[in-house]
Order: structure tokens, then sequence, then C-alpha cells
């Protein structure tokens, strides 16, 4: 069994926004990264999930017209509650510290934490497993980072270093006799993000 996990494309936000759960679209740039890929992309795929947000649920159509999606609330983003569409520079010093001094278990004000999103996850992604049918996942980095992290044992904590996922970006994994494999297929390199803290 093959899962092929896929980062949505390119987001349609202005640089240094705060987003996680927010209903974007997608920028210019959607066909070009669609066609890298669907280019990676085998024909074997028989079921596609995805997260609702328009980000995926766009690219998910597209890639797989003749599927029927299956869309999924515990593969949307990390919740960022409060700070949902703020710049991250004018997020106030007392609420952000503390998150960036433990963002992997302390929660965004009205929103979630990093074990709370890899928590959901994992119950999501052991769902999809357990359909034992080579299938696409089309979602968000932090959700892709979460079920590497999972398939993996890494820490939360060294998951950003440890996986580098660009927009677009298609990672294969296959899971065969219990055992967890995963190579990146396609990682399109773009210039840094910047909707995160500077800290990231």
């Amino acid at each position: 069994m093959e899962i092929y996990l896929i980062r949505h494309t390119t987001p349609l936000v202005e640089k240094g926004i705060c987003y996680g759960q927010s209903d974007l679209d997608v920028t210019e740039t959607f066909a070009a990264e669609y066609k890298i890929i669907q280019s990676v992309l085998p024909d074997t795929i028989l079921q596609v999930h995805s997260s609702p947000l328009k980000r995926c649920s766009l690219l998910a159509e597209k890639l797989f017209p003749a599927h029927t999606v299956n869309f999924n609330n515990d593969l949307k983003e990390i919740n960022c509650g409060k700070w949902e569409m703020q710049s991250w520079d004018d997020i106030a010093q007392h609420e952000i510290d503390p998150w960036m001094n433990d963002f992997v278990n302390v929660q965004i004000p009205q929103g979630e934490s990093y074990v709370d999103l890899y928590i959901r996850v994992k119950i999501a992604f052991d769902k999809i497993v357990a359909t034992n049918t080579t299938c696409a996942v089309v979602a968000h980095g932090g959700v892709l980072r979460s079920i590497l992290s999972y398939i993996t044992n890494t820490a939360l904590i060294d998951s950003f270093n440890q996986f580098k996922i660009h927009y677009g970006c298609v990672v294969k994994v296959a899971f065969n006799q219990g055992e967890y494999s995963h190579q990146f297929c396609s990682n399109i390199t773009s210039t840094a993000e910047t909707h995160k803290p500077k800290a990231f």
C-alpha cells in the first residue's frame, strides 16, 4: 500500500500573515505547480482524502477528477485561533512569547497547539491506513509534517528541521508488513516562506 502526501500549492495571502484554518484561495502559479505535482503521481491511486479548505480542495479535485474526494476536517491545518489573519509582527508579545518558547505544547489563544494538531492528524491517518488502499492525501504543511513525524518517530520539536516541505511537495509513504518508509517525489524549491514568525 502506498499513500501519497501532497501539500497544497502557494496560497493567496500577504507575506508575514499568520494563517491556519483561514480559507484562502490559491495564486496564479497554481497551474504550473499543479503540473509538477501531477507529473509524479501514479495512476494507481484509488482513494483521495483532503482537507476541505479551498487551497486543498481545488487541488484534490483538479488532480483526481474521476474520484470522489473524501473531505476530512481532521486534515485541516492547525487552528491559529485569535491570531488567524493577523500579521505576526502585530501579535502582542505577552501572547506570542509563551507559544514561541514551547510551540509544541502551548495552545495558540482560542486555537490549537502542535500536539493538538498531531493527535487529530494521527487518528485520521491511522483510519486511512486501515483501508489498505493506495490513496492520496491532500493537506497542509503542518498535517504532512505531523504524519512524517508519526511514522518516523521524530520529536515534534525537531520536525521543522527534519522535514522541509514546500508548497506542492509530494511524499510517497509505503506501508509494508507493519513498517513505514517514505521518499520525496517532488519538493518544489521556492523562496523562503514568510508566513511564520521570524524565529522559525
